[in-house]
């Protein structure tokens, strides 16, 4: 028997909440354990008395488990990383703090950029290959989406790159609820399916428990194109009817990131010329852009918040594309760094998207040196590395708080709460966007910092704390949960995040990279 063929109740140990297929869970949780234990393929190729491909294609769950093998895996790591028949148990880090990070990190490809790029790939009938794709739960889960509707992606051998093809028609019947119900991006695929379906259903989104975000930005923009959608029994039921203008002008109530993509997929997908207002000019969506020009999509507009997009309903194109780097997970290791008081390097940090927050930092006294720019491998965004120096932090004189590009990314400024509790002087956070994530904010509480909730969207930080170990349970949102992690690197004792499915939904092996560079931290399993 192997794990391909047991039966659909069987339990793991892994408790990510992922909804992913067994085969899925056992290779993320290999390869998380011999990167913990600093072993290549090869070593644990050795140890099991196979080959380091036949390492890779299991890491990459593109090889069936035999339980023979299986145990021999379990033998060779020293670990149960699968069992059979029991109890799901929750995933936790134990974070040994207070040390000084060095060295050089590197900046993933984005998260964000990489779900709308699978949701465009479902207008092209030809070959879609995507490089460098971010290897985390929420890529997962649109990948089986797109799976169950027909859809071929198949990983590399190095399982970093992933070929797509679309069916001609694909099978809106089969998708995968579980998968679409575990991330709000399934909203994304409304604009790519308005051109290819008149009717078929969506299941209700979730994600980050980030209270009410409304859905209908997406809808207002998308009745331009035809689009109407009715609720019913967990599901949104959309029905699309023809539009006959060859130019439709479309003003966007929300200059917001999905919300624009949806619109730019949807003008893609149709003969005519579309043009955008208020349209979001931010990376994910300039990415997306980046692809659809490959596609031969002429748009005019990237980059600023007016776009003029010539759609073609047919598209047979085979296209390789680099998604770029993650001004997000950038802003997340150069925090590591100010909030440790560490000298490190973050290379492959896409400036245009770091500007304003580096200027901030700036004004709170960080010192830091950028280097000359360079492309990156889509040859269109603009890279740098960044070194940031330990320095004495201030207040700023003003609030911080987020707008939309070019102002302080949304998902960066939470950073900002844990910098401003490493700075002397009082912050004020106005998270404006989100009703509920400041809250979970204050648990940074918990480790010594000095939070006061003004209201569900206002924090004033007090610093410097003197950050002190602790036991927390990570909050259902993934910023918020990685502030926490940030703040335990730099409280010196022994901490435990809890319950950590939530941040391997945005970042991919963070926990052994910032090991690269000096932290400590153990995943481990009740």
């Amino acid at each position: 028997m192997t794990i391909a063929d047991l039966p659909a109740g069987t339990t793991t140990s892994d408790d990510s909440g992922t909804g992913e297929p067994l085969q899925y869970t056992a290779a993320r949780l290999i390869r998380d354990a011999r990167q913990t234990q600093d072993l290549t393929q090869a070593q644990l190729a050795a140890r099991v008395g196979t080959s380091q491909s036949a390492i890779n294609r299991i890491e990459r769950g593109g090889q069936n488990l035999t339980l023979e093998l299986l145990a021999r895996i379990n033998a060779a790591l020293g670990n149960e990383i699968l069992t059979l028949g029991q109890p799901r148990t929750a995933e936790h880090i134990r974070v040994d703090g207070g040390r000084r990070l060095s060295g050089s990190i590197a900046v993933k490809s984005s998260k964000n950029g990489a779900v709308a790029l699978l949701c465009a790939s479902l207008l092209n009938r030809g070959r879609t290959t995507l490089h460098g794709v971010a290897r985390i739960v929420e890529v997962d889960r649109i990948i089986d989406v797109l799976r169950s509707m027909g859809v071929s992606a198949v990983w590399s051998e190095n399982g970093e790159d992933l070929e797509i093809r679309a069916p001609r028609d694909l099978d809106l019947r089969s998708i995968d609820e579980d998968a679409g119900r575990r991330t709000r991006s399934v909203l994304m695929f409304l604009g790519p399916l308005i051109g290819r379906h008149e009717s078929f259903s969506l299941p209700y989104a979730g994600g980050c428990d980030l209270g009410t975000r409304s859905v209908e930005p997406h809808m207002i923009a998308l009745r331009h194109f035809g689009l109407s959608v009715e609720a019913t029994s967990g599901w949104y039921a959309a029905r699309v009817s023809d539009v006959d203008e060859s130019e439709l002008r479309i003003v966007l109530t929300e200059r917001g990131d999905t919300v624009t993509e949806n619109a730019i997929m949807a003008a893609a997908g149709r003969d005519g010329i579309t043009v955008i207002r208020n349209a979001s000019p931010n990376y994910m969506v300039q990415d997306l852009c980046f692809y659809l020009e490959l596609l031969g999509i002429r748009i005019e507009g990237i980059g600023t918040t007016t776009l003029r997009i010539h759609g073609r309903r047919d598209v047979d194109a085979d296209v390789d594309y680099w998604p770029s780097e993650d001004p997000v997970e950038a802003m997340t290791l150069i925090t590591a760094g100010v909030v440790t008081g560490s000298e490190i390097t973050v290379s492959r940090v896409p400036i245009e998207f770091m500007e304003i927050e580096l200027s901030v930092l700036g004004e709170m006294g960080l010192r830091y040196d950028v280097s000359p720019e360079y492309a990156a491998a889509n040859g269109r965004t603009r890279l740098v590395d960044i070194t940031v120096h330990p320095s004495a932090l201030r207040a700023p004189a003003d609030k911080i708080h987020s707008m939309p590009f070019p102002g302080i990314n949304i998902d960066n400024l939470p950073f900002f709460t844990v910098i401003g509790a490493c700075a002397t002087g009082t912050t004020l956070i106005h998270d404006w966007v989100y009703e509920g994530r400041a809250i979970h904010l204050t648990d940074l509480t918990r480790l010594g910092a000095d939070i006061r909730l003004r209201d569900p969207h206002r924090l004033d930080v007090t610093g410097p704390t003197h950050w002190s170990a602790a036991d927390v349970i990570c909050p259902p949102a993934l910023r918020p949960a990685v502030v926490i992690l940030l703040a335990m690197l730099a409280s010196k004792g022994t901490s435990v995040l809890r319950n950590i499915a939530v941040i391997e939904r945005g970042y991919e092996d963070l926990w052994s990279r910032l090991n690269s560079i000096g932290a400590s931290i153990t995943p481990f399993r009740d």
